[in-house]
């Protein structure tokens, strides 16, 4: 019942605190409020633009999933964020990385299972295996999927309405070697999913703390073997494109060693290096924001360096 309390908190700060404006301490926050889709409900967007924006210059752009959780801690339920503007912002004032925006996707709230769970891997699955799945709960009472997976479209809503606009918005290099996307937990298995179903759009997916179980446990569940025999055969080509992942070692990070272990073993297999893929465990971290904010720099600095 916790849970649902949070997830239900976290609505109304969704759909009711609208009004509230993103305070940053690094850059500039525009946000378009309520964007429409065809795809999917309605959300906030924020895009940051960093310290000295131009239209003079051309920015790489890095879409990030769970928006309300990367810039102002106000915004949320948990009362924590990422610090993105923070990080990323030093990185490009010490050259580190190259100059780009990011683009922050609210998460919808009950439906953010439905959103970033992947959706052919799912599909993938026995009519049993997946009833099963869908009447899964968290904590024993509170439902993880509020209706049908529908990942397909979140990502239809990025590709073709979302990116358009901020490529004609934005000075931005709208290639895909300078189109990047990132989460944590399901936003990590969103942004897995992201780069393997759209590798003419994205050059290089970040993915921390990836909650490869897809729901709450380990024990009797066919999720992960989805997973793996998907990347097996959606990887996208490693002279391309990068990949990041990493998780913790305890709270729910505990549930992904044994996972990551196979996911490494399948990217290095289709021929990623040291330049084009990192995998990372950090020992003691666990499943929340001011874990991925003290450990972003790294990913950003594969990703985006120079």
């Amino acid at each position: 019942m916790k849970r649902l309390f949070l997830l239900i908190l976290n609505l109304v700060f969704v759909f009711n605190l609208r009004a509230q404006e993103t305070q940053v301490s690094s850059g500039k926050i525009i946000c378009l409020k309520n964007f429409t889709s065809e795809y999917i409900a309605a959300r906030n967007v924020e895009i940051w633009l960093p310290e000295g924006y131009s239209k003079h210059k051309k920015y790489a752009v890095l879409y990030m999933h769970d928006g309300q959780m990367l810039f102002d801690s106000t915004h949320n339920w948990a009362h924590k964020e990422w610090g993105v503007d923070e990080t990323i912002g030093s990185l490009i004032q010490q050259k580190l990385i190259r100059n780009c925006i990011v683009v922050g996707i609210w998460n919808s709230g009950m439906q953010r299972h439905d959103d970033y769970f992947p959706q052919k891997p799912f599909e993938s699955l026995s009519q049993y295996q997946q009833d099963t799945i869908y009447r899964t709960k968290r904590f024993k009472s509170t439902a993880i999927f509020s209706g049908k997976i529908q990942s397909d479209n979140y990502l239809k809503f990025i590709v073709k309405e979302l990116k358009p606009y901020i490529d004609s918005a934005f000075s931005v290099n709208s290639n895909r070697s300078n189109t990047f996307i990132a989460g944590s937990s399901m936003g990590g298995l969103i942004s897995m999913y992201a780069i393997c179903e759209y590798p003419n759009i994205f050059g290089g997916a970040a993915c921390l703390s990836t909650h490869w179980p897809g729901i709450f446990t380990n024990e009797n569940n066919p999720i992960p073997d989805a997973f793996f025999n998907y990347l097996a055969n959606n990887l996208p080509d490693p002279k391309h494109h990068q990949l990041y992942f990493d998780y913790g070692t305890s709270t729910l990070d505990t549930l992904y060693a044994e996972h990551q272990k196979r996911v490494n073993n399948i990217v290095l297999k289709k021929g990623y290096s040291k330049s084009s893929f990192m995998s990372k465990v950090f020992d003691g971290d666990g499943h929340a924001e001011e874990f991925w904010a003290k450990r972003l720099f790294i990913p950003m600095t594969f990703l985006l360096k120079k």
